[in-house]
């Protein structure tokens, strides 16, 4: 069972001018590719050639010899995620279920906000900031290179990449204003209040 590249949800110019089209292209078309072609690579004649993309990355995070393959799988995975946690005309402050509960812990979407894009600040070299939950408490929490919350009994409901390739071509090294530019114009919270009840 190959591991497939799914399809973008939406035309790759659809986030510009947050993401341009030019981002897109090389960050799904190429970076997120290549982890899918060498996963594939990685398992072919092994054991995990049949086990889904959450079973690789949760077997192979607890095997040291596996790190290659966990460092593809994780970052299929992660982006897979990412593509869907963005959409057109998106962020500022959620509805539904999510902003309960978000006002629950933070006290406001502001605070929560701030903290998002802190975490994603504060991630030293490459990685992602996330929102989860860990038991039903909501959390942001960020993870360094291909890591990610299902390795650690998290549920992703969120997450924002901090790789310079998802950021470089539009913002240089200009990392605050990717963050808040993403947080107040294209968080899909309907996807996310969705990974909420799931």
């Amino acid at each position: 069972m190959a591991i497939l590249l799914p399809e973008l949800p939406y035309g790759k110019d659809a986030l510009a001018p947050v993401i341009s089209a030019n981002t897109l292209d090389f960050h799904y078309g190429k970076h997120h590719k290549a982890y899918v072609d060498n996963l594939n690579k990685l398992i072919a004649g092994t054991d995990l050639e049949v086990k889904s993309l959450e079973e690789i990355i949760k077997i192979a995070a607890k095997d040291s010899v596996k790190a290659g393959i966990f460092n593809n799988a994780a970052q299929v995975w992660n982006h897979s995620f990412y593509w869907r946690c963005l959409k057109k005309s998106g962020g500022g402050a959620p509805t539904g279920a999510i902003a309960a509960k978000i006002n629950a812990v933070w006290g406001n979407y502001e605070k929560f906000a701030e903290e998002l894009k802190n975490a994603g600040m504060t991630q030293f070299g490459s990685g992602w900031a996330w929102l989860v939950l860990e038991g039903d408490q909501l959390k942001i929490t960020k993870t360094a290179n291909a890591d990610t919350p299902l390795a650690h009994g998290q549920k992703p409901l969120l997450t924002l990449d901090v790789w310079e390739h998802a950021y470089y071509l539009d913002y240089q090294n200009r990392r605050p204003d990717y963050l808040a530019a993403v947080i107040q114009n294209l968080i899909n919270w309907d996807f996310v209040n969705a990974n909420l009840v799931s």
